[in-house]
């Protein structure tokens, strides 16, 4: 199959940009690939390919359109899942038709099994398809792809072959050899009289090779070991195909012998190591021109397939468990990337829900979140462990997962791609030796923007907050301008309450088509809603929700005190 990809369609142009080493660490990926598998080859394989993302609108459509057929027909992810051992052996297989060491017969056994193993995947998935409506341009292409190659390749006709030819190669039980001894009896010449369909039983030769040796019998004279030989040989006359042609391979060596060194070496084994390998060898190619007459088989084409398989079944298997817990997921609705637009309904961060799936109990909350024309950036404050970070974490794993195709956790969600995700978590202190924790920010926002662009998604997780508060605001207010200026998506949580006022100003002071806005975590009676809504900061009302629910105003102190004398 000719470049066949699930991922992407046939000739697509799409660039693809890799999220950096502090966005995969910021949004998790390591934590939500664990979830999805316990393989390291399968988490490896999925990682990579979460991370390399594109807003191509015709790439993203495709691979939504495929989920959507993997997460719709169970039995589909069931028919595969039951052929990543055999593609995982088709692999395995791959690596051992390198090897140039290996023997003729192991290179013809390899492939036939290599062969066997393709004819049985694709008669597998070609059955499979053909039973489902499947409504993705990527499996249609496949569908049609796995017919035109078993309806063009005499599968039928190919498997009968394969099966054939690797019975006759079993049948092969046994070898008949002639050996010729120096005057020391030491092992001088050796000759292959017959390959045999039936195994040696007879434990005689020994024992009578013992009575020679104690002159209670004679020897044998002239080179005719009819006599001699006990157990039964095949009959060239009524052995057929490959059997047959071993045979007479044999006899027109049985007087070719290959001298051993006469040596501490083990000139027997040596020579029957190259009388055989070169019989083999011969049959070998025989075989391999009987299969050629049906086109050039290669599995490696659908081998490739393997990793894009595993990343559909894995993340549509998350998807059921999640959905299992009465979570909404919905399949994201692509507009163009040129609106910077997003429409997210009850939304919230999937690593709650796979928290929930492990068993813990979450009370899990969603949000309404919106990116448009009049607000693009949000400037997001509120009350520690008030759920800013799961919200700005929210958001960004929303992206990744639609632009890979997955569904979204959220009710609906209409969007423009990103070019790519940056974002901006505390810093490891081990990172900040050198510059120190302010200069170490400032160098990693710099970064971002040296390559972010109107199309790019940043993420700004208590960026700047250093212990003097005066010089993290006088950097976060430059950001935020920076920010509106180039016209990027983002979310800024913070505690600097200040960043968010007078956001007015800000607008008009600076040119840009991203507007600023402001967007709280919300407190009711004391206790967090971890509801996100746009509004002015209210640091002063949180603090008084709090003090009002632990009674520590002046008032409530003062009435305790006056209540005790």
């Amino acid at each position: 199959m000719e470049q066949l990809s699930l991922l992407h369609p046939q000739k697509s142009s799409a660039i693809y940009r890799t999220l950096n080493k502090e966005a995969i660490n910021d949004l998790s990926i390591d934590f939500l690939c664990e979830a999805l598998t316990k393989d390291d080859y399968e988490r490896n394989s999925i990682k990579q390919l979460l991370i390399n993302i594109t807003d191509d609108e015709q790439v993203i459509k495709y691979r939504c359109d495929v989920f959507d057929d993997f997460l719709r027909f169970p039995q589909l992810r069931a028919d595969l899942s039951a052929l990543l051992e055999k593609l995982n052996d088709l692999r395995e297989i791959e690596r051992f038709q390198k090897d140039t060491e290996a023997s003729s017969m192991w290179q013809l056994v390899n492939r036939l099994r290599e062969m066997g193993g393709y004819v049985d995947c694709i008669t597998q998935i070609k059955t499979t398809l053909e039973s489902i409506e499947i409504k993705s341009e990527g499996l249609i292409q496949l569908k049609s792809k796995v017919q035109a190659v078993y309806n063009g390749s005499g599968f039928p006709e190919l498997k009968k072959d394969i099966e054939e030819t690797l019975a006759k190669a079993r049948k092969l039980k046994s070898i008949t050899l002639g050996v010729n001894l120096d005057e020391l009896l030491r092992p001088k010449y050796v000759g292959v009289i017959s390959l045999n369909d039936k195994e040696f039983t007879d434990s005689g030769i020994l024992k009578r090779f013992m009575n020679f040796a104690s002159h209670d019998s004679e020897l044998h004279h002239g080179n005719d070991v009819s006599g001699f030989i006990s157990f039964h040989p095949a009959n060239p006359s009524s052995s057929s195909g490959v059997l047959s042609k071993i045979v007479s391979g044999a006899q027109d060596n049985a007087n070719q012998g290959f001298r051993g060194e006469a040596t501490g070496a083990d000139p027997l084994s040596d020579a029957l190591k190259k009388v055989v390998t070169d019989i083999l060898r011969r049959t070998v190619i025989d075989i391999k021109s009987m299969l050629n007459k049906y086109v050039n088989i290669d599995g490696y084409s659908f081998v490739s397939l393997m990793p894009e398989i595993i990343f559909y079944i894995r993340f549509a298997e998350l998807c059921d468990k999640i959905r299992e817990k009465n979570l909404p997921l919905c399949k994201a609705q692509i507009t163009s990337k040129d609106e910077r637009r997003c429409v997210i309904n009850d939304i919230y961060n999937i690593k709650l829900a796979i928290k929930a799936v492990k068993g813990e109990e979450i009370d899990i909350v969603t949000n309404e979140f919106v990116f448009d024309d009049e607000k693009r950036i949000y400037i997001l404050t509120g009350p520690n462990r008030g759920g800013k970070t799961t919200v700005t974490q929210a958001v960004g794993l929303a992206f990744l997962l639609a632009q890979n195709g997955i569904y979204v956790p959220a009710s609906s969600m209409t969007f423009s791609p990103c070019d790519n995700i940056f974002s901006h978590f505390p810093a490891d202190e081990n990172d900040t030796v050198d510059l120190g924790r302010l200069g170490e920010e400032s160098k990693r926002l710099s970064e971002i923007f040296s390559e972010a662009t109107r199309y790019s998604l940043i993420l700004l997780n208590e960026s700047l907050a250093t212990t003097n508060v005066a010089e993290g605001l006088y950097i976060a207010k430059d950001v935020v301008k920076a920010m509106r200026y180039i016209g990027v998506r983002a979310v800024f949580n913070t505690h600097m309450h200040d960043l968010a006022r007078n956001l007015d100003e800000v607008n008009k002071s600076v040119d840009g088509e991203s507007m600023i806005a402001s967007m709280v975590t919300g407190v009711e009676n004391g206790r967090r809603s971890f509801k996100v809504f746009i509004a002015p900061p209210q640091g002063v009302s949180y603090a008084k929700d709090i003090a009002e629910k632990y009674g520590v105003t002046f008032e409530k102190i003062k009435a305790g005190i006056d209540s005790r004398n």
